[in-house]
């Protein structure tokens, strides 16, 4: 067991490694030395778990799709926003999040990775259709067109802002997004009641701390 957690921790850091350099560098710029050197450990580690730069990329973008700190809501369009909004939270913070997104836009490893930005329209897909069927949802709305949008959106106001050069807080840019799409699409009983605040991110992180601490 303990074998086990050593390798499970060695592999976790090598993917932390090759997150931060693809996403300072990009995937063409990387190298295996580079990520070695920042992992602080040696090349039989690496190749013990990854056989090459492009399994590490690959290793990056599977832990790209994840909803850690979404927690069940008495409205599931609150588990939509809140997806929406912790991801913009933490993308800053997080360097793994930060490189999916700079390996999915990279023209060289999407062509050899593709993306994950139909696994996160998925997500919403599921989350939009249930919401839907709880009638939370405008009759009009098609789950599948509107997760799509929000995805690109999303992608879209976080490009812009990190290229400015003073990059306004994703959060304060991915909670006004919200209040243009959410008006278009939610119930007016449902839209009055849901939170799209920029502090909600991190009150629902230090409120998963606590927790974790208790």
């Amino acid at each position: 067991m303990a074998r086990q957690q050593r390798a499970i921790r060695t592999r976790r850091i090598f993917l932390e490694a090759a997150a931060e350099v693809f996403d300072e560098h990009g995937y063409d710029a990387a190298t295996i030395a580079s990520i070695l050197d920042r992992a602080g450990l040696t090349r039989g580690a690496l190749y013990f778990h990854f056989t090459s730069k492009e399994e590490l990329a690959r290793g990056v973008l599977e832990e790209a799709v994840t909803s850690d700190g979404v927690t069940p809501q008495t409205f599931k369009l609150q588990e939509w926003v809140d997806t929406a909004l912790l991801l913009a939270y933490r993308l800053p913070r997080e360097p793994m999040l930060s490189a999916s997104i700079r390996l999915s836009v990279d023209p060289r490893a999407r062509s050899l990775f593709g993306t994950r930005w139909p696994d996160w329209i998925a997500l919403g897909v599921e989350m939009l259709t249930e919401a839907k069927e709880r009638g939370e949802l405008l009759p009009h709305v098609d789950p599948v067109a509107t997760s799509r949008l929000l995805v690109g959106a999303w992608t879209g106001v976080q490009l812009v802002t990190e290229s400015m050069a003073e990059p306004p807080d994703l959060v304060n840019e991915i909670s006004a997004l919200l209040e243009l799409i959410l008006p278009n699409n939610t119930v007016p009983g449902v839209l009055a009641r849901l939170d799209i605040s920029p502090h909600r991110a991190e009150r629902i992180i230090e409120e998963s701390r606590a927790v974790a601490v208790s």
